[in-house]
């Protein structure tokens, strides 16, 4: 594709701004290392991994039973981007205007929304959880143990770091994309380093039978009432549906990737590779503590404190803090900012739709610890990947099954009554439909009773189900339209 096939002269103004615009092959600058990075910060942040350590410890399986199937999962999920994100490498566009194909012009607002909720919902609880880093920091510099009166179960120094969070997350945001991979490049790199320290001085204390130990530490602490394979499939599709929310807008930053080999590279090294290591120290770590203190522990920074070393302490709160905010910027912040962004491009910016955002989350990550995270953590990422599901199968089988790999970039911008996407004023009704009918699938295999089984599987099954419905409701759209052009 040439260089001049990247503009878009007569774009709808509705439809169509700077922040929507395909992005020119010579504008783009990430490499292997920019994914890598993406992906790493994503595994290691604080909730990533208390996700991991809540896995270990809730199925009863033998914790290197555990570590394979989050590993397992990782090559899944890097199958999964590899199909999202090689349309917006090739042309350049965002998730939102990706949608624009299989939903219509305007339909694709609908998607734009259900991933940009879930994703603001997200954002609030993973700034929270940046907040306890910052917290813990604030706590060891002041030698205080923030034990005062409490408001939505918050102290006053949670309730100023996690303000202090959101400050620092907006403040980022501003400045530009270029200064969130900067963040991103030095922030993933680091927390590794720390990790493995962490990891060594647990180790340490916990003595040298823990190594032997591993496999058998969790054995029994937990139970699955489907059995050892059906809490296997359970971690591999609950580590599948915490990656959903990026997943399914993946192009929101493959589009600056300079070519699909790079994004390849980036995958791999950043999500099988990446989550091997992280879920190993996640293991040693989380049995670690049962060891030396007595209780699981599946939070980094209540870990931290417990190991009583005021420079690691600090060092660790301000990098499990970069890790965290680095990937919420990037999988929660932005793809919420461009999907805002799509309801009304002529009044709407990115960054008008970043600061939408930001002030609908903070009341979501500040009711986290007195409301929402009574959920529970399994159920809270099952759901919200649930919802997504169907979405993502719906937009990779109509770029692969209907549009066979190939787009009318013009006519993604396009509003006008019988162009490629506009369908019925705007709308795909059967891709509409196909959603609805595979999100309450998807949905009520976490929730309903008698399918607790499934619950583990909602975000494959619900993918599967959308893309398999929006399928066979345009297969027969699609051959009318072949039809329609061989007798021209």
């Amino acid at each position: 594709m040439t260089e001049h096939n990247f503009r878009v002269p007569q774009a709808d103004p509705s439809l169509h701004n700077a922040d929507l615009a395909p992005l020119p092959p010579g504008e783009r600058k990430w490499g292997w290392f920019e994914i890598f990075n993406v992906w790493s910060n994503d595994i290691q942040s604080l909730f990533g991994y208390t996700l991991a350590a809540t896995l270990f410890i809730s199925y009863g399986l033998n914790g290197w039973a555990v570590l394979a199937g989050i590993v397992l999962a990782g090559f899944i999920v890097m199958g999964l981007v590899q199909l999202t994100g090689k349309p917006s490498v090739k042309y350049g566009i965002p998730f939102p205007v990706m949608a624009r194909a299989s939903m219509g012009v305007r339909g694709a607002n609908f998607p734009a929304m259900v991933r940009g909720i879930v994703a603001i919902f997200w954002y609030g609880v993973q700034t929270y959880f940046a907040s306890t880093a910052v917290a813990l920091l604030l706590k060891t510099l002041l030698n205080s143990d923030g034990a005062t009166a409490t408001l939505l179960g918050l102290s006053a120094i949670d309730w100023l770091a996690y303000i202090l969070v959101c400050a620092f997350q907006v403040a980022l945001f501003v400045r530009g994309v270029d200064w969130v991979t900067r963040f991103l490049n030095w922030a993933g790199p680091l927390v590794y380093l720390v990790m493995i320290v962490l990891m060594i001085a647990i180790w340490y204390q916990a003595g040298p039978s823990l190594l032997g130990a591993l496999g058998s530490i969790f054995s029994g602490s937990g139970e699955y009432a489907g059995g050892p394979l059906a809490a296997f499939a359970a971690v591999v599709g609950t580590m599948v549906a915490y990656f959903a929310a990026v997943v399914i807008n993946y192009g929101d930053f493959a589009r600056f990737v300079k070519d699909e080999r790079q994004m390849r590279i980036g995958n791999f090294l950043g999500l099988p590779v990446s989550l091997a290591v992280f879920s190993v120290i996640a293991l040693v770590i989380t049995a670690g503590t049962v060891v030396v203190f007595g209780e699981t522990l599946t939070n980094p920074t209540d870990i931290v404190a417990r190991i009583d070393n005021v420079t690691l302490t600090i060092v660790a709160a301000i990098t499990f803090f970069a890790a965290t905010v680095g990937i919420n910027l990037v999988a929660n912040f932005i793809p919420p900012a461009y999907d805002i962004a799509n309801l009304a491009p002529a009044r709407i910016s990115a960054r008008t739709g970043g600061f939408i955002t930001a002030a609908i989350a903070f009341f979501i990550g500040a009711f986290w610890v007195a409301f929402i995270s009574s959920m529970g953590i399994a159920a809270f990422v099952d759901t919200l990947g649930a919802v997504l599901a169907p979405l993502y199968g719906i937009i990779v089988a109509d770029y692969y099954l209907v549009r066979r790999q190939q787009l009318d970039l013009q006519a993604l911008f396009s509003a006008e009554a019988g162009a490629p996407y506009y369908f019925n004023a705007g709308w795909n009704r059967r891709a509409v439909i196909a959603f609805g009918i595979a999100s309450v699938f998807s949905v009520a295999s976490v929730w309903t009773p008698g399918l607790e089984a499934l619950s583990g599987f909602a975000w494959l099954l619900g993918a599967l189900f959308g893309g398999l419905l929006h399928w066979l409701l345009m297969r027969r759209q699609a051959q009318s339209v072949s039809a329609a052009i061989g007798t021209r």
